[in-house]
């Protein structure tokens, strides 16, 4: 059923390609595991070892306080349609701020959305793939607009106020700073 290898294949990485989503956990050695799930079009496949993706702003900041921490992660993939399969990365990430050069370096990866506060650089170290087959098959619609549009509204002084308040303590009371 499930089996490990080193890197993503070039089946894999079509797969990952057109996922409308996945899923994105980190960790401490004690405190609360993060899990959050990700969409819009905030991912890209850099090479059989390296993927990085858009982290747009949201109501908490656990990924990046976590990566400052214990640099580890692991990034789910699960087929809604198709063939059933689930997918998971294993590695470790960077995070660089959209004050960077390596945001500034990147950035052009993706399609302009506002909300943008950082990029996650993750090295892949393992890959595990198993059936999936428990996973329902489930109709895409179409991705939600909601997050964008307010991030757009909050404009950039606004994006780093909220960002000051929401976003620099983790909920273990780790903090982080926007630099």
């Amino acid at each position: 059923m499930g089996r490990q290898i080193p890197e993503l294949t070039p089946p894999l990485i079509e797969f990952i390609n057109n996922q409308k989503m996945f899923f994105v956990a980190t960790a401490m050695d004690e405190g609360s595991v993060n899990l959050s799930p990700k969409g819009l079009d905030s991912l890209r496949v850099i090479n059989s070892q390296r993927v990085i993706w858009l982290n747009l702003t949201g109501s908490g900041n656990e990924t990046a306080i976590h990566l400052e921490h214990k640099n580890r992660i692991t990034l789910m993939f699960c087929a809604f349609e198709g063939d059933p399969l689930i997918l998971r990365l294993y590695g470790t990430a960077k995070v660089y701020s959209y004050k960077s050069t390596e945001w500034e370096e990147h950035i052009g990866l993706f399609p302009e959305m506002a909300g943008g506060r950082q990029l996650v650089d993750v090295h892949i170290e393992k890959v595990q793939t198993s059936c999936g087959m428990g996973i329902p098959i489930m109709e895409y619609q179409h991705q939600r607009k909601e997050l964008v549009d307010w991030a757009q509204k909050q404009g950039e002084s606004g994006l780093k106020k909220y960002w000051e308040k929401k976003n620099t303590v983790s909920l273990d009371g780790l903090p982080h700073k926007f630099d």
